[in-house]
């Protein structure tokens, strides 16, 4: 099981639609990932109900962020981009607003890159990050993700374009 005791990272489940369908359809995250329009139950049942979790078939990963004590949902952290010879992957990450500056974000990108290193086996981890996102930038440099790209006028906000940084974490470096 991918724990720490706090959180728990599991495969999604029919019963977390409801809990996908808050955060995938808040519109206040929508600038940090590619959602641009409100999801379905119906679209996130069949997402769920045909989810593969084999990130060397299918080149990507989602696991749910779930309390040890409840088993509430706390977000969502994925694995995207997983390229096989190269031994990398992107991470995206959303935690559920009741859940945000308690650590559960930390946590959950800890447990899930002691994953990557030790059963996966990878080299590194990368992420693209909102340049004004002070903390998705906090979250993963605590982690010991460096900048190491910048791109300007990377992603879109309404009429407006805002900077990205490129953020990398190389195991055993």
């Amino acid at each position: 099981m991918l724990t720490d005791d706090v959180i728990i990272l599991r495969a999604p489940e029919p019963a977390d639609v409801d809990a996908m369908y808050l955060i995938e359809n808040d519109p206040s995250l929508w600038n940090d990932g590619v959602t641009y329009a409100p999801l379905s139950r119906k679209q996130l049942w069949d997402y769920v109900n045909s989810y593969d979790g084999n990130i060397f078939a299918v080149g990507q990963l989602r696991l749910v962020v779930t309390m040890a004590g409840d088993g509430a949902v706390a977000g969502f952290i994925d694995l995207y981009d997983y390229d096989r010879v190269n031994r990398r992957a992107y991470v995206g990450i959303t935690i559920a607003a009741g859940y945000r500056g308690k650590g559960v974000g930390h946590r959950a990108l800890a447990v899930l890159c002691e994953y990557c290193s030790g059963q996966l086996g990878m080299r590194q981890l990368a992420a693209v990050i909102r340049a004004d996102n002070l903390s998705c930038r906090h979250l993963f440099e605590h982690q010991g993700f460096e900048a190491t790209g910048h791109f300007p006028a990377w992603i879109r906000r309404g009429d407006q374009w805002v900077d990205a940084l490129h953020y990398q974490f190389f195991f055993n470096k």
